[in-house]
């Protein structure tokens, strides 16, 4: 899966830490003047890495970024329904 902006863009020097918790790149006014906590990309990382997936960034100064999210099937296939339970079993 991959998400795609056309925003600012994250510099090479930031791209190695964005998914550490409360980094944020201050370089940029629009970021400076943000409300953002640097969680977000740190919560989405250890979620990814939790079900033995991978995270990648690609990103352009000016141009934008693009985040892409690969999941193993099979760890898809072993997580049991939180939804049901045995009485609601056919």
């Amino acid at each position: 899966m991959s998400v795609t902006d056309s925003g600012i863009g994250i510099s090479p020097d930031a791209q190695p830490q964005i998914f550490n918790p409360y980094f944020r790149e201050l370089t940029a006014p629009k970021v400076q003047n943000s409300d953002g906590t640097g969680l977000g990309l740190a919560i989405v990382s250890r979620l990814v890495e939790l079900m033995h997936g991978e995270i990648k960034v690609d990103s352009q100064l000016g141009k934008g970024s693009t985040f892409t999210v690969i999941l193993p099937l099979e760890g898809i296939a072993q997580v049991e329904p939180l939804c049901c339970n045995s009485k609601f079993k056919t």
